[in-house]
């Protein structure tokens, strides 16, 4: 029998993915839907004032972003724990660390990429201009796949504790900051007429890093989440 190509074990993992999220969709749509509840209330809280609400669109949207990446951080490995899939993870032919990289994918493409869609509507709800739109669009693009990255390192790292949701939110919002700050960041210097490249190439070099060295660093603790 021969072993898997690295293309085929990525296909297979994906593919048993969204057949999972494809019986419990009800619970994949719960980060979306916590995100439009999110960015509703935000907008009831300011008054619905126009002015008041462009000024804070950008905030708010990344905020929701990174909180409904946040409640779908948990799962991330759990199911797996549970079943016994990551002990099977560690005796595949393919490197633990693609697995996980492929996993955090899967993660980003079902939790983060929705809200990158209907991002442009949400902007019009809380009156983000439209020249700020592309900006948005660019620092969530490159700062959404960085915060799965890192949920991924610290959902690993709480694998095999139970009950660990408040743990594992403690221990990635510092980590989540700086994105969030950055991410913001670029949107609220386009706004005042100065260049948000600084801040975007920022985010660019943070996913870069964060592609080479979070799945081996999520790899390594869930070796030792399992000895």
């Amino acid at each position: 029998m021969s072993t898997p190509s690295l293309l085929e074990s990525a296909r297979a993992l994906l593919v048993r993915d969204l057949r999972l999220l494809w019986r419990r969709r009800g619970d994949a749509l719960q980060p979306a839907l916590f995100a439009l509840l999110v960015t509703m209330l935000f907008g009831l809280a300011m008054g619905g004032e126009a002015q008041t609400l462009a000024r804070i669109a950008a905030p708010v949207l990344w905020l929701a972003s990174l909180l409904a990446g946040l409640l779908a951080l948990d799962t991330l490995f759990r199911g797996d724990a549970d079943d016994g899939s990551l002990e099977q993870w560690l005796l595949a032919p393919v490197p633990l660390a693609w697995l996980v990289a492929i996993r955090v994918f899967a993660h980003w493409a079902t939790t983060a990429l929705p809200l990158l869609v209907a991002t442009p509507l949400l902007a019009e709800l809380l009156h983000l201009p439209h020249a700020q739109l592309p900006v948005l669009l660019a620092s969530l693009a490159l700062g959404t796949p960085l915060l799965s990255l890192l949920g991924a390192v610290v959902a690993a790292l709480t694998v095999g504790m139970r009950r660990s949701g408040i743990l594992v939110a403690l221990l990635a919002l510092p980590l989540y900051v700086p994105v969030l700050v950055f991410g913001a960041g670029s949107v609220a210097r386009a706004a005042q007429g100065l260049d948000p490249v600084g801040a975007l190439l920022m985010l660019a070099a943070g996913l870069v890093l964060a592609l080479v060295l979070a799945p081996l660093a999520a790899a390594a603790a869930i070796r030792i989440a399992l000895s």
